[in-house]
């Protein structure tokens, strides 16, 4: 989770909402990152785990990415849940909860669908304080 900060961290400091994410593959290495790009690539699909997942499945040559993990520092939205379903990743490991766009724990339960194909093992809360303090003071210096 200290990489997923980092990469929250950079996100923040291009002025984007700080959200980072890493993929973990099975052996332990982190084989994709990224940090939120919304802005900086107008790209609405451009949120932390996407461009993390995007970057393992481009380094390892394959669309799915079994037994591998993603870490990243809140709570997926919707788009992003069924991305990491669709990727078929094993385990999700995440920081600051969402209750507004949530979609693993909150709002849409993604992965509890019965349209689901496939859901990973969530561990919630790690890191979570400090992904919190993260987002609240960059929405706070905002307006």
């Amino acid at each position: 989770m200290d990489e997923a900060l980092k990469e929250a961290r950079l996100a923040q400091a291009r002025g984007e909402v700080p959200v980072g994410a890493v993929v973990v593959s099975p052996g332990g290495e982190i084989v994709g990152r990224g940090g939120n790009r919304t802005r900086e690539d107008n790209d609405p699909t451009a949120h932390a785990e996407i461009v993390a997942l995007r970057a393992a499945c481009a380094a390892l040559g394959q669309e799915r990415l079994p037994g591998h993990d993603l870490y990243v520092t809140l709570e997926p939205c919707p788009m992003c849940a069924a991305a990491m379903s669709n990727a078929r990743i094993a385990r999700l490991y995440y920081g600051a909860q969402d209750p507004k766009s949530g979609g693993v724990a909150h709002g849409a339960k993604v992965f509890s669908h019965r349209q689901c194909h496939h859901a990973p093992e969530v561990y919630d809360g790690i890191a979570a304080r400090e992904a919190e303090e993260m987002l609240k003071s960059f929405f706070a210096a905002k307006r």
